[in-house]
């Protein structure tokens, strides 16, 4: 069974709105992967890189989400969860905020 968990996009909202979707991701992106251990030792740069990689993996869910229509749950709470492990909370709600990217403007 597919989940399809996430808030839908309009296809000329995506289409809109992808430049601005993108350039958030490919921020989390790389910030993500431009941070280091807090601390030294082995056993800290494993659990790094675990980091790193859940947050580039939420990031690509987000995106395959994205190219299905919608802003995909588990994606965003992944990539969020990351970001903020690696100290990226302001990153972090950037990313969250993507969830109401469509929402109707004032």
């Amino acid at each position: 069974m597919t989940s399809h968990a996430g808030t839908p996009i309009t296809p000329d909202d995506r289409a809109r709105l992808d430049p601005v979707f993108m350039q958030v991701i490919l921020d989390a992106q790389a910030q993500a992967q431009q941070t280091q251990p807090a601390q030294g030792g082995n056993l800290a740069a494993m659990f790094h890189r675990e980091t790193v990689t859940d947050a580039l993996q939420g990031c690509a869910m987000l995106i395959a989400g994205w190219n299905q229509g919608r802003v995909d749950d588990a994606g965003l709470t992944r990539a969020a969860k990351a970001l903020r492990a690696l100290n990226l909370s302001d990153l972090a709600g950037r990313l969250e905020n993507l969830r109401n990217i469509a929402a109707p403007q004032d």
